[in-house]
């Protein structure tokens, strides 16, 4: 029973050990087995098979059966065929402008899926590389922050230690004790956000909300990104897979308009039948001869006289249909444009606010430099010491907040192009 237990004990503290990914395998896990493209996937085999379904009127269809019967008098037709021992019939599509534009419609509809995919694609790796940059500036944040804390633990040392000796007011040490529970608060806000971006990024990535993800420290490369800003709105618009999805939608619509119209054409099929009939049918009674074996081949023509008025209602349907689709697209089209010039504007901020945190930085550990230079001079105490170096990774966090503002919106600028899945794998 112990044995148990102590299996038990160790099994729980092997599930609960973090997983650590890099930014590359945790969008590789994303797109293998995130629930929005899974789901994705299942509507483009759905569409795949909806093409099979539209053409199968117009595969050849071959049907055996039997209409066999006691006739009593004069042989009569069952269900319009006449009474027969065995039956068979085969009819071929000729011509159907109804089903063949139906099954257009189908490959368009299938097409639209297919690019659907490819975008969530792009939508799922970009959500994943947001996650993972907020949940890695987190873990850098909470880290800094700890380390901030044992900086303000010496300086409400040294600052009680002086108000003992009567160096200083009794009002600094609450400063120092107010300050110490301000950084605590704030650790304890970052430690919050950290784990609420771990579970958001295992819902991403289809693992449990309680699994504990970290991020791997990696040094990664910067991304290729286009050279230019028009460069960047030429290739968004020409290969935005979300605005070729709707404009596959739009041809099936109009495909659809065409099918409903196409109500008032002919159809013609190529029949052929056979039947086997018996003589207690008594055919020889009422014909002048009787045969056994019998077939016939021809061709079945259908001519609709009159319009319909459902058909003419569901092609009108199908038009404002298509209308609400083309303005949707010129829509994205302007949204798409201006969320690619925005990036570059995200990453033309995020670029000089990168440069003034490093400056910032430099001259924050200059300072300390300086002091500790000063010190063992007996110019400065301890006590600045640990206020410059808190000061120091001030400057880190806003260094590291600009770096993970640029590298956003590089990924954004890159999700805009359609090249942020080649750029991460």
């Amino acid at each position: 029973m112990r044995t148990v237990f102590l299996l038990l004990i160790l099994a729980c503290g092997a599930m609960a050990e973090p997983r650590t990914f890099t930014l590359k395998q945790a969008v590789e896990l994303a797109l293998k087995q995130s629930p929005d493209l899974v789901l994705a996937r299942l509507d483009e085999q759905k569409a795949a098979y909806e093409i099979q379904a539209v053409k199968e009127p117009m595969l050849p269809r071959v049907f055996v059966g039997s209409g066999l019967a006691y006739s009593s008098g004069m042989p009569m037709s069952i269900e319009g065929a006449s009474p027969s021992v065995m039956q068979a019939k085969a009819v071929r599509n000729i011509y159907n402008a109804v089903q063949g534009y139906q099954v257009a419609s189908a490959r368009e509809s299938a097409r639209s899926a297919a690019l659907g995919v490819a975008a969530m694609r792009e939508e799922i790796a970009l959500r994943t590389a947001s996650l993972f940059l907020d949940l890695e500036k987190a873990h850098k944040e909470t880290d800094i922050a700890e380390r901030q804390i044992e900086h303000l633990r010496r300086v409400e040392a040294a600052i009680r230690l002086r108000v003992e000796e009567g160096k200083e007011l009794p009002i600094e040490s609450r400063r120092a004790a107010l300050n110490m529970l301000k950084a605590r608060q704030r650790l304890q806000g970052l430690q919050t956000a950290r784990d609420a971006a771990s579970q958001s990024l295992a819902l991403v990535l289809a693992l449990h909300p309680g699994d504990a993800i970290t991020p791997a420290p990696e040094e990664r490369a910067a991304v290729e990104l286009p050279p230019d800003e028009p460069t960047s709105v030429a290739e968004a618009l020409s290969d935005n897979r979300e605005i070729r999805r709707m404009e596959a939608d739009l041809a099936a619509k109009n495909l659809e308009v065409r099918s409903f119209r196409a109500n008032r054409m002919p159809k013609v099929d190529l029949v052929a039948q056979y039947g086997l009939f018996a003589k207690f049918n008594h055919y020889e009674d009422y014909f002048n001869k009787f045969q056994r074996n019998n077939g016939q081949l021809g061709v079945s023509l259908q001519i609709p006289v009159f319009a319909s008025t459902a058909d003419e209602a569901r092609a009108a349907q199908a038009e404002i249909e298509s209308r609400r689709i083309r303005f949707q697209i010129n829509d994205l089209r302007g949204r798409v444009e201006a969320n690619t010039r925005r990036a570059w504007m995200k990453i033309r901020d995020a670029e000089l606010g990168r440069e003034v945190a490093k400056l910032d930085l430099e001259l924050a550990r200059q300072q300390v430099s300086v002091l500790l230079a000063q010190m063992e001079e007996g110019k400065a105490s301890m006590k600045q010491i640990d206020e410059a170096r808190f000061q120091e990774q001030e400057r880190w966090l806003a260094l590291y907040d600009s770096s993970y503002l640029l590298e956003l919106a590089q990924m954004e600028l890159l999700r805009q192009t359609n090249a942020l899945v080649a750029a991460l794998r």
